[in-house]
């Protein structure tokens, strides 16, 4: 017992950053239509660009979360920036061209952005310093620490604040409308590509979190870590229903304990064959079978196609 509430507990955490992910596919899909597979690129880029500043404060003196904080607030302008350039360079020509030239370009922007990530922070692994309490508080016999407890508080706070500003404010009104239909939503008086770009940004900065919160837990960033961890979220946005925020926050945090559970019990199941390193098995067993069996999600609603 005391096996499975730590790994309901590490999947809840890993949960946490992957529902932040999937937040920004969802998005994209639920106003455009358009998968936009450079995101796991921009949580890269914030996990890198949060431990180049945290490098630099680090000497400062800076209590440790302070420290963080700043690398934090650094790094969410720098993806907000490369997310808006992102749709304003490579989305925006394409807006009327067919479905298949906006997923390649998604994919060369993100091998471009990987190799950019290359080029200016090397093929190394940079290690995140250890200025964060560690300390562990045992629940029913596992143990989670004060980092796994920030990183779960902090998605709630930032989900929360996500659904309350697309249910309650005019500019989630208006998204909610270009989501539904542009064209309409063009002649009510929405300004549909601002709308557009302001859910880039909005999906840039919540990958700019979970960039940190990724480094963090791991104490690692790579400029290849995007790839797998969009993969994942992807994979998460799916399960939850894509185009579906709730549905989102749902898969998220459902493929975390899946995972979690997975990587804990895959050397019983199999009788010690496989080890925990399969565990990304889970992720891409769970979307081929939600697309076999449920391919709009959980949340998500079968439309019609109207003739």
């Amino acid at each position: 017992m005391d096996i499975f509430i730590q790994q309901i507990i590490n999947g809840l955490v890993l949960g946490s950053i992957y529902a932040l992910v999937a937040l920004g596919y969802t998005m994209v899909y639920g106003i455009l239509g358009l998968i936009n597979f450079a995101h796991g690129e921009v949580v890269m880029i914030g996990a890198l660009t949060a431990l180049t500043a945290i490098g630099l404060l680090v000497p400062s003196g800076l209590p440790g979360p302070l420290v963080v904080l700043g690398g934090l607030l650094i790094a969410i302008p720098v993806c907000m920036a490369v997310g808006f350039s992102i749709e304003r360079i490579a989305y925006r020509p394409l807006r009327n061209a067919p479905r298949l030239a906006p997923l390649i370009t998604a994919i060369g922007v993100s091998i471009v952005l990987q190799q950019l990530a290359m080029i200016g922070w090397g093929r190394n692994y940079h290690t995140f310093p250890a200025i964060l309490p560690t300390t562990p508080h045992q629940v029913l016999g596992a143990a989670i620490t004060d980092l796994q407890i920030l990183i779960v508080v902090t998605a709630a706070v930032l989900m929360s604040a996500l659904l309350w500003l697309i249910t309650r404010t005019r500019l989630g009104r208006a998204m909610r409308a270009t989501a539904e239909n542009p064209a309409v939503a063009r002649l009510m008086g929405v300004n549909v590509d601002r709308v557009i770009a302001y859910t880039f940004v909005l999906g840039s900065a919540l990958a700019a979190v979970a960039g940190v919160m990724v480094a963090a837990n791991y104490s690692i960033a790579h400029y290849a870590m995007g790839f797998m961890l969009g993969l994942k979220a992807f994979t998460a946005a799916v399960l939850g229903g894509i185009g579906n925020v709730g549905g989102a926050m749902l898969g998220g945090l459902l493929l975390g304990v899946i995972e979690s559970l997975g990587a804990g019990y895959i050397g019983d199941l199999t009788g010690g064959f496989l080890g925990s390193h399969y565990q990304d098995v889970f992720a891409f067993f769970v979307l081929i079978l939600v697309l076999v069996f449920r391919p709009s999600g959980l949340m998500g609603e079968k439309v019609a196609e109207r003739a």
